[in-house]
């Protein structure tokens, strides 16, 4: 399985974003498909994810901005960011579990910057 992610850049604090997460499985097939992000010197933490088991899941600080979201006929996942803060920037990575493993993107960074 390969992931691969699309859509960072430099954005203004307040704008939108939204990244893109390409699969070269189905991404209905996934256990479980999210969102993770990487602050300089922070450790990773969820932004979200789409389980089959529990649902949506937001981590706290995007909770209210951001909105995750699937496309199966374009087989592409989606991070809607809105509002976003400086404090947003980082590297966002996608995540799957398939058969009990975990895969990886390379990520794409987002800055958030005046």
């Amino acid at each position: 399985v390969q992931l691969v992610e699309s859509g960072g850049g430099l954005v203004q604090p307040g704008e939108s974003r939204r990244l893109s997460c390409g699969a070269s499985g189905s991404i209905k097939s996934f256990n479980l498909i999210g969102w993770y992000r990487q602050a300089p010197g922070k450790q990773r933490e969820l932004a979200a994810s789409l389980s089959r088991s529990v649902g949506i899941s937001y981590g706290d600080s995007v909770k209210g901005r951001f909105t995750i979201s699937r496309d199966d006929g374009k087989n592409l996942l989606y991070l809607q960011m809105n509002s976003l803060k400086p404090e947003d920037t980082g590297l966002y990575y996608c995540n799957a579990v398939l058969l009990e493993v975990e895969y990886w993107g390379p990520g794409t960074q987002v800055t958030v910057s005046s």
